[in-house]
């Protein structure tokens, strides 16, 4: 019975979002389904723990229970246009249908009512028409400051009939006609009012969200709003030109050559720096943008959003694309909007026409008017930066050199740094590479040069991007001049052929004499790109007497087992994936594995992994690779040595009940096949 009642409820939730015709049908039609066990026309609300805020719920919402990170409390009230009888479950009648004065009296704006009888728009709204209402709710009136509230109703009512007349427009629109970026003229002197429909079910007019929709009328419908609304004549770009607080944004503004866009048509959302969220910049860094015109502009249009984001409209964290190309996290964590998880906003909401404009303390800077030293601040990075910077490399990354940097994450360092002898600043320099680069470019056995002079290999495997033993681990950091590639690893470049790095060890030296002996010296030598498990003295001493005498007596033998320790492609440990074969010069494929950061090859850890060389790459093992054993099982007792039995499934029994097979040849189904064969 639980199961049809989920099957049920699963159709009816399908049901309604096929039928839904606007986001905002969409959630209502959620919240009815989530309420009706409360009765008919119940709808479910989520209200938001500390405030009055109250959202029609989705599906992540209810089943998170969080709206803008807080929790919410789940509260059951009529649906938009029905009301409760006593005595009875649910909300079974439709509210009375009455001209909108007294709508207004039933549906929690009984302020504006009065307000409306001062002013002496009564007569208007009680007598014949169609009329939308956007009615503020009686909190909404109380949000009022004294002094706006005072000006509103102390002048002969003037101006309290023309805030009204604002608030309508002269046709009957429900909240299916209100779609997103659409404009109607209002009843004061036809200055439009701005409707936004978004994806999450909230509409706003005028940034304020519409908290009870479609209360219908006779003589039209009334909508009740979260605030108080005024009437906009200016672009965005004239808040900025006027507002003390925004002076160095109007300076950048008109250096970068912003100002027309500012004052074009267009649905923008700026999160508009003050002075304060300049002077938190180091002087440097703000002398050298707003020195830039290039970084000058990616900087300001990372301010800037596509579309107009009201902040009623923010319920969880959203990616939104900036005019820069990029995005930004905007949020909320309760009643505060966040940009990035930083509730940075100070004042929200001032709507021009062709936008709103947030203002932000902080100075948002993106990747790309950022040097290499500026990427890598707040990042895993610092043992790398404080290493380079201390290896007299400075200059490279705060300059304007086009450059790639190789920086390891603070993991890649045994012991947690580096001593910085000449050798070692040597090697850091060959961090960094002669050219700015992407890793959408990169392509296999590409060669790339560094600061150093060194050639450097780029390995591309199914699961990683390398550039000799360094596999990329985070997404790439584009900056003004260059671009920043976290690593793994340590850079180790190639010193000479796999030849060179196995007479250069001590621990190889029975593998040496072995390799000569074998006639593979020119091979490993080579133009090429190997694989070599390189197997220590430790690893031949581990072999019995006998087999290691049988082998090393025998040419052959010794080739053949020395040719399964080498594979023709050049395989880093950060290319070996939880199951990778590798095809050796001689025998059956090696199975590669990663286990919490340690290379396997045939279950043989790999004691020391990414020796380089000019033609391959050396991974120790101190064990003998053998091929792993045949993965079959034997039900016989009786086989032959070296001999191998597969075991095949076996076929699955037949079990007949004599008595029901009877029942079925009887059965009028079955004569009926019968006889129609």
């Amino acid at each position: 019975m639980k199961r049809f009642a989920l099957f049920t409820l699963g159709l009816s939730l399908i049901a309604a979002f096929c039928v839904a015709k606007t986001p905002y049908q969409s959630v209502l039609q959620h919240s009815r389904i989530r309420g009706r066990q409360h009765g008919p026309n119940v709808c479910a609300m989520q209200q938001m723990h500390g405030t009055n805020k109250k959202y029609f719920t989705n599906c992540k919402q209810w089943y998170h229970r969080k709206i803008c990170g807080k929790p919410t409390i789940i509260t059951y009230e009529c649906c938009p246009g029905y009301e409760r009888i006593p005595g009875e479950k649910g909300c079974p009648a439709a509210l009375p249908l009455v001209n909108i004065y007294r709508t207004l009296g039933v549906v929690d704006a009984t302020t504006t009512q009065m307000y409306s009888e001062r002013a002496e728009l009564k007569a208007e709204i009680e007598g014949p028409g169609s009329f939308t209402f956007f009615a503020p709710s009686n909190k909404a009136w109380e949000s009022l400051s004294a002094e706006i509230l005072d000006a509103l109703v102390s002048n002969v009512n003037i101006e309290l009939l023309n805030a009204l007349h604002y608030h309508m427009v002269n046709r009957r629109l429900t909240s299916d006609d209100l779609k997103h970026n659409s404009a109607y003229s209002s009843m004061y002197q036809d200055f439009n009012v701005h409707i936004h429909h978004y994806p999450n079910g909230v509409i706003t007019v005028n940034c304020a969200r519409l908290v009870k929709t479609d209360q219908h009328a006779t003589n039209g419908i009334v909508h009740v709003v979260d605030r108080v609304i005024t009437a906009i004549t200016n672009d965005i770009h004239s808040f900025i030109d006027t507002d003390d607080n925004l002076e160095t944004l109007r300076t950048a503004v008109a250096a970068a050559g912003l100002t027309s866009v500012l004052e074009s048509n267009g649905e923008y959302t700026v999160f508009a720096p003050t002075n304060e969220a300049f002077e938190k910049i180091p002087h440097e860094t703000l002398t050298r943008i707003l020195g830039d015109p290039i970084a000058l502009r990616d900087l300001l249009n990372y301010h800037i959003l596509k579309n107009i984001q009201c902040s009623e409209s923010i319920v969880a964290g959203t990616p939104l694309e900036t005019l820069q190309g990029t995005v930004l996290e905007v949020g909320c964590d309760g009643t505060n909007m966040t940009l990035n998880g930083k509730a940075i906003v100070t004042k929200t909401d001032v709507l021009g026409t062709n936008g709103v404009i947030h203002y932000i303390n902080e100075l948002l800077i993106p990747d790309s008017a950022k040097t290499l030293l500026e990427l890598v601040q707040g990042s895993p990075l610092s043992i790398a930066t404080q290493l380079f910077v201390d290896a007299g490399l400075r200059s490279h990354l705060s300059g304007s050199e086009a450059l790639t940097l190789l920086a390891p994450q603070n993991e890649a360092f045994k012991g947690g740094s580096m001593t910085l002898n000449s050798e070692n600043k040597r090697l850091l320099r060959n961090h960094i590479l002669k050219k700015q680069l992407s890793s959408k470019h990169l392509y296999d056995e590409q060669i790339l040069e560094t600061l150093g002079g060194l050639k450097l290999r780029v390995f591309a495997y199914r699961n990683n991007l390398c550039i000799e033993n360094a596999c990329i681990a985070a997404h790439d950091k584009t900056g003004r001049f260059a671009t920043l590639f976290t690593v793994d690893k340590v850079l180790t470049p190639p010193m000479g052929t796999v030849m060179d790095v196995l007479k250069a060890d001590n621990r190889f030296s029975i593998l040496v004499d072995q390799i000569q002996k074998a006639g593979l010296t020119e091979l490993l030598n080579q133009k090429g790109f190997f694989t070599v498990f390189a197997p220590t003295n430790v690893a031949f001493h581990g072999m019995s007497s006998t087999e290691r005498n049988r082998i090393m007596g025998n040419t052959q033998q010794l080739e053949s087992l020395l040719k399964y320790h080498i594979g023709p492609k050049l395989v880093v440990s950060g290319g070996a994936g939880s199951h990778t074969r590798l095809q050796p010069l001689h025998g059956d494929s090696l199975e590669l594995s990663m286990k919490n950061g340690t290379l396997y090859v045939n279950k043989v850890q790999v004691t020391e992994s990414d020796m380089m060389a000019t033609n391959g790459v050396v991974h120790v093992v101190d064990t003998i690779v053998k091929p792993l054993p045949a993965r079959v099982v034997s039900d016989e007792t009786n086989v032959g040595a070296g001999q191998r039995v597969f075991r095949h499934a076996p076929r699955p029994q037949i079990i007949r009940d004599e008595d029901l097979f009877q029942k079925v040849l009887r059965s009028h189904s079955s004569r009926t096949v019968h006889h129609s064969q």
